[in-house]
């Protein structure tokens, strides 16, 4: 029970287990299926950003995508309108969604490595380019999805929302590429010492330009599907993504330093980001209220899985 208490992304848990607990509390228990569904649907968004945001963070300090907002407004907006001028459903909507996709991180990534520009930098200038093309592709018109790719989005499979399944499966494949393959282990050298990674003959700018288009890839993905489940692309629907994606990934337990990264936290940090916003409307506490007892309790969850760490 020690070493499991010592492991860093435990702390996301409990934490997302006590604003449950304390949501469903105050109802009676009358809540909790619904508090549940919405959760694991609303999170599941974010488990998908979070999980390509880890992956960029874990490169070391400076790496951090911060187009993922503009990317999953212009992916979400291109592959419903992709559907809705070519047809061909829901296949055509996801391609032209990972071709968004990969062409985000192919662009952010040559700022960064051919003019050198930081990181940080990169994507945020990349990202007004990527939120305006959005807009002149949009021209104030919102398209709706199909009607079985918006049922698909909204529907359960054996209790569980069809996103969360997705989801679910993305963070198999992100701990078993990040655990069990040369790519993740060359991701994790890179953000402990990149120098070294490189000295040892790890392809340093070959695993960074992979690792921006997998974040790109999941960002647009995350797009899609957000489009898809709330009936049409909204300018706006990505711009809660920039601070979530990077919030899961710390209070999850992943070192903002680079090179230690905890996939199972990305779930338990994400179900409560969402449950604590839920809790505190629950209670009906003010808008101020509510952002200053967020800011504490998140300070908490990550002060209680970096103390734990240095313990260990």
């Amino acid at each position: 029970m020690t070493a499991f208490a010592a492991r860093p992304w435990i702390w996301s848990w409990i934490a997302m287990a006590a604003v449950w607990g304390a949501t469903v509390l105050f109802t009676g228990g009358a809540s909790a299926a619904g508090v549940t569904h919405a959760a694991l649907t609303f999170a599941a968004f974010s488990v998908m950003v979070g999980i390509g945001q880890m992956f960029v963070i874990t490169l070391g300090p400076g790496n951090v995508d911060l187009s993922i907002p503009a990317t999953m407004t212009l992916a979400g907006t291109l592959s419903l309108k992709a559907i809705d001028a070519w047809g061909g459903g829901t296949l055509v909507g996801l391609g032209v969604s990972l071709l968004v996709g990969l062409g985000v991180g192919i662009a952010n990534f040559t700022l960064i490595r051919a003019l050198r520009i930081p990181p940080i930098i990169a994507t945020l200038s990349t990202s007004f380019i990527f939120q305006s093309t959005a807009i002149w592709a949009n021209r104030g018109i919102r398209i709706k999805p199909p009607d079985a790719l918006a049922g698909f989005s909204t529907d359960m499979t054996l209790g569980v929302p069809n996103v969360a399944w997705i989801a679910l499966v993305l963070t198999v494949a992100a701990w078993v590429l990040l655990e069990r393959t040369i790519f993740g282990r060359r991701v994790l050298a890179i953000g402990q010492n990149m120098r070294a990674a490189r000295l040892a003959g790890v392809p340093v700018d070959g695993v960074r330009f992979a690792t921006y288009i997998l974040c790109a890839l999941l960002a647009s993905l995350a797009g899609f599907l957000l489009a898809s489940f709330s009936g049409g692309a909204a300018l706006n629907m990505g711009a809660e993504y920039l601070l979530t994606s990077i919030a899961v990934v710390v209070i999850g337990g992943s070192s903002v330093a680079g090179g230690n990264s905890n996939v199972p936290g990305i779930w338990g940090a994400s179900l409560f980001m969402f449950l604590l916003v839920t809790m505190l409307n629950t209670y009906g506490l003010g808008a101020g209220v509510r952002l200053i007892l967020t800011g504490l309790i998140i300070i908490a969850v990550i002060v209680a899985a970096g103390g734990r760490t240095r313990t260990r």
